[in-house]
This record gives C-alpha cells, sequence and structure tokens, in this order.
C-alpha cells in the first residue's frame, strides 16, 4: 500500500493529526541535535513550490510535510490517493499545547503583531500552565533584528519554535537557519496566534466538518479574496498533473 500521496511532486504522508503528534512525540523524546522541520502545505505552498527553487529544495529536505487545506484532501481522494484527514498547523499547535503541558515542553513563538502576541502568550499561560515559554517575539521586524532573534532563540533551545510569519517566510527562515536554532522541531503554522488570541475567529466546528472554513475566513476577512483566487487554479492544475517518481519522505 503506498503510504503517501503525490501532489504536484510533493509527497504527503498518509497520516492523521494523532499519527502525526505522535512522530513529534517521538521526536523530541529522542534529542536529536538536528532540527526537524514541519511544513504544513496547503495549495498555496504547493503552488509556489512549483517555481520556487528554494522552497522547492526546503520541503523535499523536511521532516515531515502535513495536509494543510481541504483542496490538498480532495484533490487527492479524487485521484484515488486517499489523505485521512487535514492536519493543519492550528490544530497542530492546539494539541502540542495539550501534551506539552503535559509533559512539561518548552516553546518561542514568533509572529504577529506585538500585541496579537502578548495576549497569545497571556492565554497559553492561563490554559496551559505547565508550558514553558522561552521566549517571544512579533513577526514585524527589522532585518537588521533578525540574527539577534536567532541568537535568542539558539540560546535558550526550546523544544518548539513555532513560526507565524505566514507562508512561505515561515519556511525560508526555518531552513536559513536551522543549524543555527538550537530548537528540537520547528513548524510554520500561518496565522495560528491571530486565532489563539481571538483576533481572528476560526470556523465553528460545521463549517470546518463541511469543509466550508476558507468560506468563513472570506466573510470574516473579505481582503482575503485575492489569495483565495489562486484554490481553483490548484485545483485544476493538481488533477491534470503527471507525477513523476520520487520526492519528499518524512525523516525520523
Amino acid at each position: 500500500m503506498n503510504q503517501s500521496a503525490k501532489i504536484m511532486g510533493i509527497s504527503f504522508p498518509k497520516l492523521t493529526l494523532n499519527e502525526s503528534l505522535q512522530i513529534l512525540n517521538d521526536v523530541v523524546n529522542r534529542n536529536k541535535s538536528e532540527l526537524f522541520h514541519v511544513v504544513t502545505g496547503n495549495p498555496e505552498i504547493v503552488m509556489s513550490y512549483q517555481s520556487d527553487q528554494q522552497l522547492r529544495k526546503i520541503i523535499d529536505e523536511a521532516g515531515l510535510v502535513t495536509a494543510d487545506g481541504i483542496g490538498i484532501i480532495m484533490v487527492s481522494r479524487i485521484k484515488g490517493e486517499q489523505l485521512p484527514e487535514r492536519v493543519t498547523g492550528c490544530d497542530m499547535l492546539i494539541r502540542l499545547l495539550e501534551m506539552g503541558n503535559l509533559k512539561k515542553w518548552s516553546f518561542y513563538f514568533l509572529g504577529a503583531d506585538e500585541q496579537t502576541s502578548l495576549k497569545t502568550m497571556d492565554i497559553i499561560h492561563s490554559k496551559y500552565p505547565k508550558v514553558t515559554i522561552l521566549g517571544r517575539h512579533h513577526g514585524f521586524y527589522r532585518d537588521e533584528e533578525e540574527q539577534r532573534i536567532v541568537e535568542e532563540i539558539h540560546s535558550l533551545g526550546p523544544d518548539f519554535l513555532i513560526v507565524a510569519t505566514g507562508a512561505p517566510k515561515a519556511e525560508h527562515f526555518i531552513y536559513k537557519y536551522k543549524n543555527k536554532l538550537n530548537a528540537k522541531i520547528a513548524i510554520g503554522v500561518g496565522g495560528s496566534l491571530d486565532i489563539i488570541s481571538g483576533k481572528v475567529k476560526r470556523a465553528p466546528l460545521i463549517w470546518q466538518k463541511l469543509n466550508l472554513e476558507w468560506l468563513y475566513r472570506l466573510i470574516q476577512q473579505p481582503s482575503r479574496w485575492r489569495r483565495q483566487l489562486i484554490l481553483p487554479k490548484f485545483a485544476l492544475k493538481a488533477l491534470f498533473y503527471k507525477e513523476k517518481n520520487g520526492g519528499n519522505t518524512i525523516k525520523q
């Protein structure tokens, strides 16, 4: 049985959220020095992968690529590949915080605006008191501040580096400094801090179950309509894309 579904050159492992979390739990427990990079792959990432050679290298070398986006799931099923479910950056982060509260994991958060970052930390402190927040920084830093942020992360050595600066900026940052960050696992989580802080309201569960979370977000943030135009383009291209052998796999 094929253990992954290939979508426009990217191999998505056929893993549930729980199975993905187990992999990350095992990585933390192994105490390896090499950074484990998790890419949450949505249609935008897949489309950028086609033309961004650096992003292609990043994804091919990633420890784990998850199917973050109902478009990925739908295309896989139409092509007979059957990815089991979405594994989004937001869902993964919330579950990691729940697990971290039991296992006393440490986190560093990079991303969102200053007010949202601070509010998110307050909420995490309240809901997950046994999680250690080693540090945080907003995502609107100047270029000349970047090295200092990297040095701070390195000195703190978190179990998880959570980067919420948007894709593919987060992926490029993690890859650029992967040998300097001194974190066990790094994950780009898009706008997850906006959701945890309450700045952006996540779709109700019924919308999520109906695979209409994208529509809910568009209603909440009409300015996203230009970004949403990529979805039909992705669907058409992905359905007729001729896949080749090879590609990324889970690296443990």
